[in-house]
């Protein structure tokens, strides 16, 4: 279960785009998917191409440091930081934010390169997924058109290796939702790339806004 509050930013971001009323199942679907992730202290990973990479890195950004909380540093943690920092720790417990684990898989320039040239280079995202998704993980998986072939052979992977997989999606969903290859699929009402692209944003904004209120809001 997650607050009440977490949820609520659900309601705030239909209430703002109402046309993404035919998406909330899914929305409260992929929140809880990612909450329980986190508690489990496993990690999101994202991968797109193009503006969907650009995406992919954008929501590491929301997640990796404060958004609109400043998830200040305390407790045990402060604690450590005294013990190991000595004259460094105030520094660093003033101005380091508490962080939720993600990594965006198309950040790897020298191993996607490596890989493509060397392999193959639709298995690149796939190849990232056998090296360093764990059971419980989170994939968010971007594809405005549904039928990215390396989004794809992602998402396969990571049912090989026990990850929880989200598509974030066009209207039609393509192929990732034909085969039934993400476990939540979040399907916006446009058919354009970039109308896609305009209400993806405001979807990963909620979820990494409602993530961070779960762990770090009052």
């Amino acid at each position: 279960m997650v607050k009440d509050s977490t949820l609520k930013c659900i309601d705030d971001l239909i209430a703002r785009y109402p046309q993404l009323s035919v998406c909330r199942d899914d929305l409260r679907a992929a929140v809880e998917a990612i909450c329980e992730s986190y508690r489990r202290g496993c990690k999101l990973i994202a991968c797109g191409n193009g503006g969907s990479a650009s995406d992919s890195e954008h929501i590491v950004g929301e997640l990796m440091k404060g958004f609109l909380l400043r998830r200040e540093i305390k407790g045990e943690l402060a604690d450590k930081i005294r013990q190991h920092c000595g004259d460094d720790a105030q520094y660093l417990i003033d101005n380091l934010q508490g962080a939720l684990p993600a990594l965006s898989m198309v950040n790897q320039v020298a191993l996607n390169t490596a890989f493509a040239n060397d392999q193959a280079p639709d298995l690149s995202f796939a190849q990232q997924l056998l090296g360093m998704g764990n059971e419980g993980d989170v994939l968010l998986a971007i594809s405005t058109s549904g039928n990215s072939t390396n989004v794809i052979y992602a998402l396969e992977m990571a049912k090989v290796k026990g990850v929880k997989t989200i598509g974030l999606l066009g209207r039609s969903g393509g192929k990732i939702k034909a085969r039934g290859l993400a476990d939540i699929n979040i399907c916006v009402p446009e058919d354009e790339t970039f109308k896609i692209q305009e209400l993806h944003l405001p979807v990963y904004h909620m979820l990494c806004i409602a993530v961070e209120n779960e762990f770090f809001g009052a």
